[in-house]
């Protein structure tokens, strides 16, 4: 064959193979990247309320509405001074029926989950429990609370109370579980009969949860063509869900290598909804576009936001990899994971810790705390990055190779910057 018959065969396969990692379209999703908050229509309960609240002499039932429509406010904005008005409510409320009500009880308990006070959301539900009032619905939440805190035997005791596998309720939590087993297979097994469940039902809410967390497991099988969708069918619902959005933009980012048009899709959603972790998703792909002071400009930004106490512990993971990672102050970095720990003693806090001594070069103490608490306990590939790394200054060369293996199949799930990493160990 002659060389211009082949020519134009080479160029054809060469566009192909170099969009090969396209998934999304922008044709899909720009019609959801619209989205203005008119902060007077969203603010419109909590002003009814309010009012209703100055004007009654018995305020108990108008203080958790005006609650609900501040952690409604939250959920939109993501500004935490909504989330604390919250809970300010609640308490409120709670002292004037004094623990009777286990139904605010449960309130005040999701409310201090979202603030990563799972501690005392716990203290609670214990009493919620004693109260014997809709007993199913604590038993959920004290599934949630546990998985949290570590005790994995006492969620299971919980979630095998509440088996019924026609209940939405139940397998989504029997997915979180196998998710946190390392059963990715079993977790979205589950999760599609949690979607069925929903989409049969026909309830919003459902559908929303089950979507954006079946594409989330999709992601991580490597499924991209079927996250990328779940995710649209995410905003079919809520054109201003912002967890489906920030989906995207990690595909666009992760997979298709696309880091422009992935800043400007979480610059659209920031617009709107800011939390201090977008501003950190930001530095790392500033990093990948080898734009250094863009990335320090977005790290900047994300400690300004975190001197807010009113965040208390909710970005202590994120601080820990900050001070340890960008900002090489290792004993600050400590100093927080032993808080996390404290606060919250799972595989994952104490990887945090082993991290924060492996950066101070206490090799023998990161490499003893990872055994003991780490290892094998959690399958979440950036802890299994931090194991490897121990284990590499540790001498344990046997260990790293499955470990490697493991990492280089979860690359889409741990971010391109990743790559060379793990290439070195």
């Amino acid at each position: 064959m002659k060389l211009k018959n082949i020519l134009p065969i080479f160029i054809t396969l060469l566009m192909l193979s170099c969009n090969s990692n396209t998934v999304t379209n922008q044709a899909d999703y720009s019609p959801y990247f619209s989205t203005e908050i008119d902060r007077t229509k969203l603010l419109e309960d909590v002003n009814f309320w309010t009012t209703r609240i100055e004007n009654s002499t018995s305020s108990y039932s108008y203080l958790i509405s005006r609650a609900n429509a501040n952690t409604e406010v939250f959920n939109v904005t993501g500004e935490i001074d909504y989330l604390i008005k919250a809970e300010e409510d609640l308490l409120e409320a709670n002292k004037i029926v004094k623990d009777s009500d286990a139904g605010l009880l449960k309130n005040i308990a999701a409310n201090y989950i979202s603030q990563h006070r799972f501690k005392e959301a716990l203290v609670l539900l214990k009493k919620a429990e004693a109260n014997g009032a809709k007993l199913n619905g604590t038993k959920k939440m004290l599934f949630d609370v546990h998985l949290e805190l570590g005790n994995y035997i006492y969620a299971e005791a919980y979630l095998k109370d509440l088996k019924n596998t026609s209940s939405f309720d139940y397998l989504i939590r029997l997915s979180k579980l196998e998710d946190h087993k390392g059963n990715l297979d079993g977790a979205i097994e589950h999760m599609e009969k949690a979607m069925a469940i929903a989409e049969s039902s026909n309830l919003k809410g459902m559908k929303l949860w089950s979507y954006t967390n079946i594409a989330d497991f999709y992601g991580h099988a490597g499924d991209i063509d079927k996250s990328y969708s779940y995710f649209l069918k995410a905003l079919e619902l809520d054109p201003n869900n912002a967890y489906a959005k920030k989906g995207i933009a990690w595909i666009v980012y992760s997979h298709e290598k696309n880091p422009e048009e992935a800043l400007n899709i979480l610059n659209h959603i920031t617009s709107y909804h800011n939390t201090p972790d977008y501003d950190l998703l930001k530095a790392e792909i500033a990093e990948y576009n080898n734009d250094l002071k863009l990335k320090a400009e977005f790290l900047t930004n994300y400690q300004a936001a975190v001197k807010n106490d009113r965040y208390g512990a909710m970005y202590n993971k994120y601080n820990v990899m900050v001070f340890s990672e960008d900002l090489l102050i290792p004993e600050r970095a400590l100093e927080i994971a032993m808080q996390e720990v404290e606060n919250r003693p799972t595989p994952q806090s104490y990887d945090l810790l082993a991290w924060s001594y492996f950066k101070l070069g206490d090799i023998k103490r990161a490499n003893n705390i990872t055994e003991e608490f780490v290892d094998g306990k959690t399958f979440e590939p950036a802890v299994l990055y931090h194991v490897a790394e121990i284990y590499k200054a540790a001498g344990k060369t046997a260990e790293i190779q499955p470990l490697k293996t493991e990492l280089l199949a979860s690359i889409y799930e741990l971010g391109p910057t990743m790559v060379s990493k793990i290439n070195q160990l």
